[in-house]
């Protein structure tokens, strides 16, 4: 046989021996490629199955927890606004009794401020008619300044008006008393404090500030 077909016929079947085993490579490739694409296929079911399993339990608990937060955080938020309406409550309820006592403190000063009540108070024979005048204006100025407090729980227009009377009040009693002499009794002053009250009885300071009173303390007790 010619060397040259020879070498063709072993060249041939070197060339059918790579294509097999090429196909061989490519055969064993598709298999490999197959068996994992089977086991993702059959771990992916089973990730599915276990995650639906999970699911199973998870979400119920899931749903429970969510409602009950929604109802836990229903009954503080109520709690919260029950103990506020209740704080609010004893807060105006105290509120409302300061500001009566207050009312009730300047009742009294503006009664024990006017010229009628102070005459019974601090009359004496052996005074002098200066020297009673100045007993009535320091003592309305004392008793005015120990109730200073109670304009917190006032109106402004209210401890305005008291101011005003205490004021007016003084004034009248230093009017009286620059019309007489020096040295006059105390019963001349009284005397004339006392026409000069019976004759401006219904334009006396005091009772209109007494009507202011009367006037805002039953606008606090009969609010709606």
């Amino acid at each position: 046989m010619p060397v040259y077909v020879e070498a063709y016929i072993l060249n041939v079947i070197k060339t059918n021996r790579q294509i097999n085993e090429n196909r061989i490579i490519e055969v064993k490739y598709i298999e490999t490629f197959y068996s994992v694409y089977i086991c993702r296929q059959f771990l992916s079911r089973n990730m599915l199955q276990e995650f639906l399993e999970i699911l199973k339990y998870v979400l119920p608990a899931l749903i429970v927890l969510i409602a009950t937060s929604i109802i836990v955080n229903r009954f503080l938020k109520k709690e919260t606004e029950q103990q506020r309406l209740s704080i609010y409550e004893i807060n105006s309820k105290s509120t409302i009794q300061m500001r009566l006592q207050a009312y009730e403190r300047l009742t009294i000063f503006l009664e024990r401020m006017h010229p009628s009540s102070m005459i019974s108070r601090f009359y004496a024979k052996d005074m002098t008619a200066q020297d009673l005048q100045l007993i009535m204006v320091q003592n309305i100025r004392a008793e005015y300044e120990h109730n200073l407090s109670q304009q917190v729980y006032i109106s402004y227009q209210l401890w305005q008006t008291i101011t005003i009377a205490k004021e007016q009040v003084i004034g009248l009693i230093n009017k009286v008393g620059s019309g007489l002499e020096m040295g006059s009794t105390s019963s001349e002053f009284i005397k004339y404090l006392t026409e000069y009250v019976l004759m401006s009885e219904t334009d006396l300071p005091s009772n209109d500030a007494l009507k202011a009173i009367n006037k805002e303390a039953k606008e606090l007790l009969f609010a709606p």
